[in-house]
């Protein structure tokens, strides 16, 4: 048994639409809006509005009912039935054309996402951190090499000034040479090694030697001092670490490292001193200096003294003299 809709009343003439329908298209044909006149309804439409009139209470049931039908069997609103008439279906090409470009507009958004994520995640400080490093790491390598050739074109003029023979101006020069480091030396001496207070425990970490939660460490005053005492005890000439001391060599700290010089160095520091090995040890010696080595000792710090036969310490680096004038 088929289902039938209930019939649909057109409207009235004094009750019509502000909008009117217009379709330009060859499927009219597919409209879902048909409209019947009632069943039983007068053609004199007048007449049954008259009051007491059996058309007139049918008129009003009508009227009441349009909505309602309106509602149910017409959802949809007239001109977007016009508009769904020249509806394409979509095509297999359309179809998985619209599906493809789709994703390569998804996998080119996820891949810019994941980019700007990775940006994100990066510390742009870190790569000009590297590269200052490197360009620092450059700069010490042509000192040193500098320093190299310096040292072989002065070993070179010493050569030919002792096959010529020394005058007495070049003899006292190369006395000033001497004092002031600028040459290569060697001979007898001693070596003072001084570490920071750490030693490894059962966890792994470091912590300081003599347990407690103050952690003392090698200064570049303590290195200084050291020098000083090493200067006083009879020392001719000084490295730290292989860093020969000059006339114009500074011992001194910059962001957590020591610098000789230019150069970085770090713990164990090992100062070898030229002298007079026994003088120079005893010198820098604990009976000399026991308030030091008791200080040291707190803090966890065992310096070691070794004499040495004869060592060889390389020259230092002169600066150029450009305001200092001879008087």
């Amino acid at each position: 048994m088929t289902r039938q809709k209930p019939p649909s009343y057109a409207r009235e003439q004094n009750k019509q639409s502000t909008r009117r329908r217009a379709v330009f298209s060859k499927h009219y044909q597919s409209l879902e809006s048909h409209h019947v006149p009632p069943v039983g309804e007068d053609e004199n439409p007048t007449a049954s509005r008259r009051p007491g009139s059996a058309g007139s209470s049918a008129r009003r049931n009508y009227d009441s009912m349009q909505l309602i039908d309106d509602l149910i069997n017409h959802p949809y609103d007239a001109l977007y039935s016009d508009a769904r008439l020249g509806a394409r279906k979509a095509t297999g090409w359309r179809f998985w054309s619209t599906r493809i470009v789709v994703c390569i507009i998804c996998i080119a958004v996820g891949f810019v996402a994941c980019q700007f994520v990775r940006q994100l995640n990066t510390d742009p400080r870190k790569e000009v951190r590297q590269s200052l490093a490197s360009q620092l790491q450059s700069n010490y390598d042509s000192i040193h090499e500098l320093d190299k050739q310096n040292e072989k074109l002065r070993s070179e003029i010493d050569q030919q000034n002792n096959s010529l023979g020394l005058t007495d101006v070049q003899r006292q020069l190369q006395k000033d040479d001497l004092a002031a480091g600028t040459v290569p030396v060697k001979g007898p001496g001693i070596t003072f090694t001084i570490a920071n207070p750490f030693q490894a425990s059962n966890s792994g970490t470091k912590t300081p030697a003599d347990g407690s939660a103050h952690i003392k460490v090698i200064t570049d005053l303590d290195l200084q001092q050291l020098v000083s005492l090493m200067w006083q005890g009879g020392a001719e000439a000084i490295a730290i670490n292989g860093n020969r001391l000059g006339v114009q060599t500074s011992i001194r700290a910059a962001s957590g490292s020591i610098l000789i010089g230019t150069t970085p160095v770090q713990s164990p520091y090992v100062i070898q001193a030229i002298g007079n090995t026994n003088a120079l040890a005893e010198w820098m010696g604990q009976r000399n200096l026991a308030q030091l080595y008791k200080d040291y000792d707190q803090a966890g710090i065992h310096p070691q003294i070794s004499k040495e036969r004869e060592m060889t310490l390389s020259a230092a680096s002169a600066g150029a003299i450009v305001y200092a004038k001879e008087e």
